[in-house]
């Protein structure tokens, strides 16, 4: 028996997860353990939730100044959270 059509192992294991509706949970929790490696240390150190509902990132940040900051900087988290897992996972941030 031979095979012609040969599959990268990669393309198969997404198309299986999309099939069976676990790519966006997948994408959602490698966004949120993405936030430590994006923010750094220091905002970190301030977060203490962090969800994502329809698409919507709710932070709880202990710090005013840090808290006004992200709400500054909002659209450029947003594309670098998206840039890091490689998908549009969230379109806004809701900062607490």
């Amino acid at each position: 028996m031979k095979r012609t059509e040969s599959e990268n192992l990669t393309d198969v294991l997404y198309r299986y997860l999309r099939e069976q509706g676990l790519e966006t949970p997948l994408n959602e929790f490698r966004l949120i353990q993405a936030w430590n490696d994006v923010m750094g240390k220091t905002v970190s150190k301030y977060t203490s939730d962090l969800r994502i509902y329809n698409q919507t990132l709710f932070v709880t940040i202990s710090s005013a100044p840090l808290r006004n900051e992200i709400m500054m900087r909002r659209a450029g988290i947003i594309k670098a959270l998206n840039d890091h897992v490689g998908a549009q996972v969230i379109c806004s941030i809701s900062v607490r």
